[in-house]
């Protein structure tokens, strides 16, 4: 159960690292300037690390969030991400990424007991 779940941490990383990338290709794909894509290239990954970074960074964030208002935060950032994917590439990628962070949030719920990322040892006090 343990290895399931490390991987799943691991798979949530990979898929906050996607959200990222994903800002950052449509950023510098857009159909613009060179100077505005490459504001827009760097600034919205930016943005969406910030984001994470205040509401939802591991089991840390700085104003974490609980119940449906950490359902909110997910669904904004990797919708974002899927939908930077989407419009940078083809649907179908987003469609993707979208079903790959499903499955992520679908097994944090039901090994962890809900989409706050637990990555504490097992013996350790959960913080309220």
């Amino acid at each position: 159960m343990q290895i399931l779940k490390g991987a799943n941490l691991f798979g949530t990383f990979l898929l906050e690292l996607g959200v990222l990338a994903g800002a950052a290709v449509w950023g510098f794909t857009l159909p613009a300037d060179v100077l505005v894509r490459i504001i827009a290239g760097v600034g919205t990954p930016a943005l969406f690390a910030l984001m994470w970074a205040l509401f939802g960074a591991g089991s840390t964030p700085r104003f974490p969030l609980r119940g449906p208002w950490r359902a909110a935060l997910e669904l904004i950032w990797f919708g974002g991400g899927a939908l930077a994917w989407s419009t940078a590439t083809t649907p179908p990628i987003g469609l993707i990424f979208s079903a790959l962070w499903a499955i992520n949030a679908l097994l944090r719920v039901l090994l962890q007991g809900g989409l706050l990322l637990d990555n504490a040892p097992t013996d350790a006090p959960q913080p309220l």
